[in-house]
């Protein structure tokens, strides 16, 4: 019989950034904070997604190396760099292991290092992130063996991105959610329209018919708990209703903040709200030329 298993969260706290829009309210720009799982066996681990940083991703290896455990592969969940730019530090201490995504995400994951995205990311982490990022390669199938456990690679669709997986780790009733599910902090709408955030919210209902007793965040708030998954998917799917609502009553960015604010003010990383109400409303300005 194989050993249980034994879930780890890590979670890299809120950092300041080179913001590349105006504040719309107090405080300063932010990246939100992010997690990354590890799975673990009686010998072997599994990484789930791998941060963006120099600095997150030395500390993730630290922090793997104080389990003793043989760490056997790293999975990322959808192709935002935040979640695999890590890679290369890693990779570097953990030379065996094998990086890996959904055969669906690699595309998405290689327009991350194009010019113009590494531009952006280049200006939002200066000198922060690696020249060349490693690219996590298609995984064969489905699933991730682990000391004989399944981890099941699962392809919801949209989320803040498309395509977004999760990993549903049925021994343990968890669902490592990715950014299909946000924990205490703003959500990353600004690469979504109205079309976008209701597939969204049927992809925050496929989690919820898995019925996990735990599910993690990829973006979540350090003092956030994982236990609690009705709270953690059904405020998910709240804040994108409420952002439907408060953008089709508003006439400017600001205002659209101004409402999601008063709706949803105590969320973290207040920049990513900022970041998606610009958005939309250079979306209705090209939609209007």
């Amino acid at each position: 019989m194989s050993s249980p298993l034994h879930l780890d969260v890590l979670v890299i706290a809120y950092k300041p950034i080179a913001g590349l829009i105006a504040p719309m309210g107090a405080g300063k720009p932010t990246w939100p904070a992010s997690s990354v799982s590890l799975i673990s066996g009686e010998q072997d681990a599994v990484l789930i997604d791998a941060l963006i940083t120099f600095d997150d991703a030395g500390r993730v290896v630290d922090w793997i190396r104080a389990t003793g455990k043989n760490l056997t592969t790293i999975y990322i969940t959808h192709g935002h760099g935040d979640h695999f730019f890590g890679l290369n530090t890693i990779l570097d201490a953990f030379p065996n292991a094998r990086a890996v995504t959904a055969a669906a995400v690699v595309p998405e994951a290689q327009g991350q290092v194009s010019p113009g995205y590494m531009g952006f990311w280049n200006a939002v982490f200066p000198g922060q992130i690696p020249e060349h990022p490693i690219l996590p390669a298609a995984l064969d199938g489905d699933v991730i063996d682990l000391e004989g456990h399944e981890l099941s690679i699962i392809n919801v669709g949209q989320a803040d991105t498309a395509p977004s997986t999760i990993v549903y780790i049925p021994d343990m009733d968890a669902v490592i959610a990715g950014d299909v599910a946000y924990n205490g902090i703003h959500q990353w709408l600004a690469q979504t329209d109205h079309q976008k955030r209701m597939q969204w919210i049927a992809s925050v209902e496929k989690i919820e018919a898995l019925n996990p007793r735990i599910v993690v965040a990829g973006h979540k708030d350090p003092h956030a708990r994982d236990d609690d998954p009705a709270t953690i998917l059904g405020s998910t799917k709240t804040y994108i209703r409420d952002f439907n609502r408060s953008l089709s009553e508003s006439h400017s960015a600001q205002e659209l903040v101004d409402k999601m604010m008063v709706l949803h003010g105590g969320l973290g990383n207040p920049y990513t709200l900022w970041t998606a109400a610009q958005a939309m409303f250079e979306q209705a300005q090209v939609a209007a030329s």
